[in-house]
């Protein structure tokens, strides 16, 4: 996997990629602490607006500014996104209002609704050979759940000597540094089909793609699976630790980090197991293993109480995070065989978009509904449609049909 640093444009963009992440990380531990100065103990409902304007940023916007990029040269649309977050960041610590939080995290999301399928685009471009790309994908995946491990930990050692107010200047040197590392790179500039009509019309240009090549909207299904599993860690970790367990505080990341350590060892496993398996084998098995974790997950809900529910939530997150990665990482391989070079950009905007969408619905499935109705309630509203989007996906997925590699690749159906 790591072979792949021979590669000059992609060892750095690589590193600009693993510098944001870290100080989006670094951000994220600083924002928590700024909303609590700001807002006491209601810190929790303003990080939660916050991220509901993450997610309608992401969903709303990806799609329009992918319809407008054609204006800009790639190189360009991405250094401007991480100049525009350094700003935002560089900004944060001077806020005194609850609403400039609100401002300027959409800002800084929007930005990121540019600069994350623009990048995603190019990179089937600098690694043409599929079982490289196959590679940077696991290593994308990967390095999301290392950031997830290690950012917390550097904001924990950074706060030792610093207030967290120096964080978001972290952060700030960190997409600085991105913009830098995009700017020494020679990036691929393939002609782009610029879609007739309005910006309507080219902002769903994506979406189009996607539901008419059947593998796309298996795709789009199994999304929403993933989204259906993980909406459950990402938001109802503590409960199971604090309330069902009544383990400390502490135990919280290790939990969450049995998530990751699933994810990333799917990860590293995932480039030769997709030499051997067909892609539909391999994405359908992840989503359908989802949904059955939540059998086990219902038992660890609803069973009696005991010493043996920590290590089965521990093995049940681990699980899950390998299922969840074993659609994710994938998904670039499949974009990029059914979509033409100068569709590839919109349909990344649409992937990045729509998976979004399955997230801004699951997370107050798994949120509200276990607060007001518990969480067997939860469970049973996120595994019904997660075992429907696995089942739909299987449907709309033929069997027999074949992945055509790059170059014959079309925008149109090839199943």
């Amino acid at each position: 996997m790591f072979t792949l640093f021979r590669h000059r444009a992609y060892r750095r963009l690589f590193a600009a990629q693993v510098i944001a992440l870290l100080g989006t990380g670094l951000a994220t531990v600083a924002l928590s602490l700024l909303a609590y100065d700001l807002a006491g103990a209601r810190a929790g409902s303003v990080l939660g607006t916050a991220l509901a304007i993450k997610m309608i940023a992401f969903v709303a916007l990806a799609p329009l500014i992918s319809a407008q990029a054609h204006r800009l040269p790639r190189r360009v649309l991405l250094v401007g996104a991480d100049v525009i977050r350094a700003a935002v960041a560089l900004a944060l610590p001077f806020v005194t209002q609850v609403w400039q939080v609100y401002l300027l995290i959409f800002v800084l999301q929007a930005a990121s609704a540019s600069f994350t399928p623009a990048f995603q685009s190019v990179i089937p471009e600098l690694l043409p050979e599929e079982r490289e790309y196959t590679r940077a994908l696991s290593l994308a995946s990967l390095t999301y759940d290392l950031e997830s491990l290690v950012s917390p930990a550097l904001a924990g050692a950074l706060l030792t000597v610093v207030g967290y107010h120096q964080l978001f200047f972290g952060t700030t040197l960190g997409f600085l540094a991105s913009a830098t590392l995009v700017v020494s790179v020679a990036l691929p500039s393939p002609a782009r089909t610029v879609v007739p009509g309005g910006v309507l019309t080219r902002a769903t240009h994506g979406m189009r793609l996607f539901w008419r090549v059947p593998r796309l909207r298996a795709l789009l299904a199994l999304n929403l699976a993933v989204a259906c599993g993980g909406a459950v860690v990402f938001v109802n970790t503590v409960v199971y630790v604090r309330d069902q367990l009544h383990r400390s505080a502490a135990d919280v990341p290790f939990a969450l980090g049995a998530y990751g350590a699933g994810s990333m060892t799917a990860a590293l496993l995932l480039p030769p197991v997709l030499e051997r398996l067909r892609e539909r084998t391999v994405l359908l098995g992840g989503g359908f293993a989802i949904t059955a974790l939540f059998l086990p997950l219902a038992a660890l809900t609803c069973g009696p109480p005991g010493s043996w529910k920590w290590p089965a939530l521990l093995a049940t997150w681990a699980a899950l995070g390998a299922a969840c990665a074993v659609v994710n990482a994938p998904a670039g391989r499949l974009i990029r065989a059914a979509t033409a070079p100068e569709h590839r950009a919109d349909a990344f905007a649409a992937q990045f978009s729509l998976s979004h969408s399955c997230w801004l619905l699951s997370y107050p499935l798994a949120g509200w509904l276990g607060a007001t109705a518990g969480l067997p309630a939860a469970l049973a509203a996120l595994g019904a449609p997660a075992l429907l989007a696995a089942v739909t996906a299987a449907r709309l997925w033929p069997a027999g049909s074949r992945v055509r590699p790059p170059r014959e690749a079309v925008a149109a159906p090839v199943g």
